[in-house]
């Protein structure tokens, strides 16, 4: 019997035992993040998001990952101080953990398992393959900032690729679907 999504260990930023269970009845926005990414501005429009629609029901919860290009090097402590200081982030963050590969953390098999295909995937592929970079193959991880979109009931209804920002129209509506299922 697999272990369902809410009932995966996890681990905050600050250390302490956690589940997506903690969100119950809430809409779950899971986001891999990074703090040395071009895509780290994303940081700021995930923020915002959260604070506009976390009265709803929305959380937005970061898992910082260094898988890609070394570009999440710190320790958690470090983590914490870059997000809070830089971008004010004030939606839960956890401790990091490997999102793709054999390590990759269970969550992260569990979600990529039940969503293996990211919607709105922009030139972010052949922007890796420019830069030199294999990308990971489907349903793997593409690379930092890619989003797993959560319902109310613990299901995930949704995949965004790393270049759908959190003001994007498409991932807009299915977080407001969701919220209001």
């Amino acid at each position: 019997m697999t272990t369902s999504l809410q009932d995966i260990a996890l681990t905050t930023l600050d250390g302490a035992p956690a589940t997506l269970g903690d969100y119950a009845g809430k809409v779950l926005l899971v986001v891999n993040v990074a703090s040395k990414c071009g895509l780290t501005p994303q940081y700021e429009g995930l923020e915002k998001l959260y604070r506009a629609k976390k009265d709803a029901g929305l959380e937005v919860l970061g898992f910082p990952a260094n898988n890609f290009n070394g570009q999440e090097p710190g320790s958690d402590d470090e983590i914490r101080q870059f997000c809070t200081l830089t971008y004010d982030v004030t939606f839960p963050m956890f401790a990091k953990i490997s999102v793709a590969g054999d390590d990759a953390h269970p969550l992260y098999r569990q979600l990529t398992a039940a969503q293996p295909a990211a919607t709105g995937e922009g030139p972010m592929r052949e922007k890796l393959v420019g830069f030199g970079i294999e990308p990971n193959p489907a349903p793997a991880i593409l690379w930092n900032f890619e989003k797993f979109l959560v319902g109310r009931d613990g299901r995930v209804i949704g995949r965004f690729a790393p270049d759908v920002a959190a003001d994007d129209a498409g991932l807009q509506a299915a977080i407001d679907a969701a919220l209001a299922a």
